[in-house]
């Protein structure tokens, strides 16, 4: 394992770590004989870090925000799995784990929100390349060259193509 992959990456490190004390804690649920929300909680506290180390090698952005996204979603289920054991009679201290949860949170919510964002240029390129097509749709679709058709000034698009 390369440990500068982790330690370039904040979200690898963080979920990274977090794994760690989950599979510890987990280790004194298994103890105390509280094996269902063990189970649980191994699985959606590790889950969450596989993903995002799976968004490191995606395909397209569209794939790296689908499971960024998926990580997200294991990071929810972890934090319903503490709430339940911070509020449970027989359970250890979770407040170290939803600590170092919320900021593996704080780090997700950014990479979505940074990822899923536009940026004003691609704004402007979709509603260039549309008006790409609505003139080339004007030039060749015959109801636009008929003579009630017409490009009134001042107008951004032909009249006909304003009736669909």
């Amino acid at each position: 394992m390369k440990k500068e992959l982790f330690d370039n990456n904040p979200i690898l490190k963080l979920s990274f770590d977090f794994a760690l004390m989950v599979i510890e804690y987990c280790e004194g649920l298994d103890s105390a004989k509280k094996y269902v929300i063990a189970r649980q909680l191994l699985k959606s506290g590790t889950s969450m870090g596989a993903n995002a180390m799976e968004a490191q090698n995606a395909e397209s952005k569209a794939d790296f925000v689908h499971k960024m996204k998926i990580a997200a979603k294991e990071a929810e289920e972890s934090q319903y799995w503490l709430w339940l054991c911070q509020y449970s009679n027989g359970y250890p201290d979770s407040t170290l784990l939803q600590n170092k949860l919320e900021d593996i949170n704080k780090v997700l919510g950014k990479i979505l929100a940074t990822s899923k964002g536009k940026s004003p240029f691609s704004y402007f390129l979709s509603f260039s390349i549309f008006l790409k097509f609505a003139s080339l749709i004007y030039s060749i679709h015959p109801w636009c060259k008929l003579s009630h058709f017409q490009i009134k000034p001042f107008s951004n698009l032909p009249t006909c193509l304003k009736r669909f």
